[in-house]
């Protein structure tokens, strides 16, 4: 099935499906960093375009890979204001958690990540930095990765423990530019093990997908994702068939689109197109 032209919207445009096509919406799905705020600001439009997703009633959450606790947050958000509850939140945590507790329940974990992920992962595993007695090495983006935990993780997967990841991102916005994500980390542990990563539960994988499908309780079908990343974002959406929004406002550059391998069906200048672009399917 050949992929849909991506669309660019201006702010002051209405958007239409085309071809006579018209996209219900029952669920939406918001990424954060890159779409919804950058650092300790709130993007163009963001506050507006959630506003009338409340307005009209229409299920949505935020679905992102962050690391911090929801409640964290959610405190950040509302701070910058744009009131928000933790339960409408989806992070990366909550996806790892899934998938140990049906892979692997009670594995002793060996964490390379930022404090909030091993916090969270902490109420349901014992984590331990032993190699000899580790079942499962998670990794994210750490900002004290070093070669002590490189070694560790290294003894750990030599010994046969599960390899997992919280995403494949090779980088992350910030308000100085982009920095390097969790891809970097696995970049340098995939090249002394010769491991491949048995599985990435964030962004873009299934167990993300599932989770806020179930929270929106919508069909993929009728469901849109929006965000900033080509390869979390859009190929979440792709893949598990949802309608997929880029807005330009994070990784993602216009020139991205020419080489890219999976494109969305929109692309918008910022969240706040989205209000115009769902109206008419509401």
């Amino acid at each position: 099935m050949r992929d849909r032209p991506p669309r660019r919207l201006r702010p002051t445009g209405r958007a239409r499906a085309g071809r006579g096509e018209r996209l219900s919406v029952r669920g939406v799905i918001l990424d954060l960093d890159g779409t919804v705020c950058l650092g300790d600001a709130l993007l163009p439009g963001a506050r507006q375009a959630v506003e009338f997703l409340r307005r009209k009633g229409l299920p949505w959450l935020f679905l992102s890979n962050t690391l911090d606790h929801p409640q964290v947050f959610a405190e950040r958000l509302t701070r910058l204001g744009l009131p928000t509850s933790p339960a409408e939140i989806v992070n990366a945590p909550m996806a790892v958690l899934r998938y140990l507790d049906r892979h692997a329940p009670g594995a002793r974990l060996f964490v390379i990540g930022l404090p909030p992920l091993a916090e969270q992962l902490a109420v349901a595993h014992r984590l331990t930095d032993d190699p000899q007695e580790v079942d499962a090495v998670v990794v994210s983006v750490d900002y004290e990765f070093d070669y002590r935990k490189l070694e560790i993780a290294f003894q750990a997967l030599r010994r046969g423990a599960r390899f997992l990841a919280t995403n494949l991102d090779r980088t992350w916005p910030t308000p100085d530019g982009e920095v390097p994500d969790t891809g970097a980390m696995l970049g340098a542990i995939e090249a002394c093990t010769r491991r491949k990563v048995d599985a990435v539960v964030g962004k873009p994988s299934a167990w993300m997908a599932e989770l806020a499908l179930q929270r929106l309780g919508s069909p993929a079908d009728q469901t849109w994702v929006v965000g900033d990343s080509l390869e979390s974002d859009v190929q979440l959406g792709r893949q598990a068939g949802m309608t997929t929004a880029l807005v330009l406002t994070g990784v993602t550059h216009p020139e991205d689109l020419d080489r890219a391998a999976v494109r969305p069906d929109f692309v918008l200048d910022s969240l706040g197109d989205l209000p115009a672009l769902l109206d008419a399917e509401l």
